[in-house]
């Protein structure tokens, strides 16, 4: 192998290119993502964030039982803003889910559907899942592809839901966000020869394990060694060890739809879950930006830039040398 690359550590990037797509319906202007990178990539890194969105039509709060309840407990709460500080510091592209978790979870595959709260239930001919299935078992426990109930609050919803109103949340925000996810990873391995996505959440305080000192503020999502390339992990891991960073890998939270769709290592594509501590960046409550977010931000930039070097060197790039020119 190469000699390891050393993380690069550019000026803030003044200038990026933004771009818009999908669309929310019931908010006919509002984009259901945006999609920014510099005039050139850094690293070969695209950070996703596809839980942070706070684009609520008027139509969907109003059916909700407890709406700021809800949103409070689907949202990854304000993770997007540590997200645009990583894109920034490190030079890497950025997307950004503006629809809401509550109309659409982007990390549940399209048929992983709760039929019961639609109008009508399954429609004639579609076949049922496998009851052992993963995505069936989501469902059936409320966090399927449409949110229907919060562990120990309930239902969130009044009524069902229209078949042509799932169906346009599909169409417009699930397959929208996706395919310019793909694309943008093909553009990033085509120019470096390998490609890293970053899908950034954010998760409840955890209780520390028993023999932990402390509990984890990050948990490192790789599908169990599926989605990325080891040498990936093992940076990581080894990066937030020197640094004093409680992390865990893959528990409890080893990633999702998101990472099985677009992590493929053997084809140069890697994809990592990152799971942040909420209130290591909010305020007590959980609910607002805290006075750590700075300092979090800067944490993640350098885990990204340090990732981002490990897959330069896995498409063959020496990340300093390319991203000087």
């Amino acid at each position: 192998m190469s000699p390891r690359a050393s993380p690069s550590r550019p000026n803030p990037t003044p200038f990026r290119v933004s771009t818009s797509g999908g669309r929310v319906p019931g908010l006919e202007d509002a984009p259901a993502f945006t999609l920014t990178r510099p005039p050139r990539l850094r690293l070969p890194v695209l950070i996703a964030v596809p839980h942070a969105g706070r684009a609520y039509p008027a139509s969907v709060t109003e059916r909700m039982r407890d709406p700021a309840l809800a949103q409070l407990r689907l949202e990854d709460r304000h993770v997007d803003r540590l997200g645009v500080g990583v894109a920034r510091e490190t030079g890497a592209a950025l997307l950004v889910a503006h629809a809401p978790r509550a109309l659409l979870d982007l990390n549940r595959a399209e048929d992983d559907v709760d039929w019961d709260m639609v109008e009508g239930g399954r429609p004639a001919g579609l076949a049922a899942p496998d009851p052992g299935q993963r995505g069936n078992a989501r469902a059936r426990s409320g966090l399927g592809l449409v949110p229907r109930r919060l562990p120990g609050s309930g239902e969130i919803w009044r009524g069902r839901l229209a078949p042509e109103e799932l169906a346009g949340r599909i169409e417009h925000i699930h397959r929208a966000y996706h395919e310019a996810l793909a694309a943008e990873l093909a553009r990033i391995h085509a120019e470096w020869g390998a490609a890293l996505l970053i899908d950034l959440h954010s998760m409840p305080p955890l209780r520390a394990a028993e023999g932990e000192v402390r509990a984890p503020v990050l948990v490192l999502g790789d599908r169990f060694g599926a989605s990325c390339h080891p040498a990936l992990m093992g940076r990581a891991l080894a990066h937030c060890d020197a640094r004093g960073v409680p992390a865990a890998q893959n528990r409890p939270y080893s990633g999702g739809y998101v990472l099985d769709r677009h992590g493929a290592p053997r084809g140069g594509v890697h994809a990592m879950q990152i799971e942040v501590c909420r209130a290591t960046y909010l305020d007590r409550r959980l609910a607002e930006p805290g006075a750590g977010l700075p300092a979090v931000a800067a944490m993640l930039a350098g885990l990204v830039r340090e990732l981002g070097a490990e897959a330069a060197l896995l498409g063959g790039q020496d990340g300093l040398q390319h991203a000087a020119e």
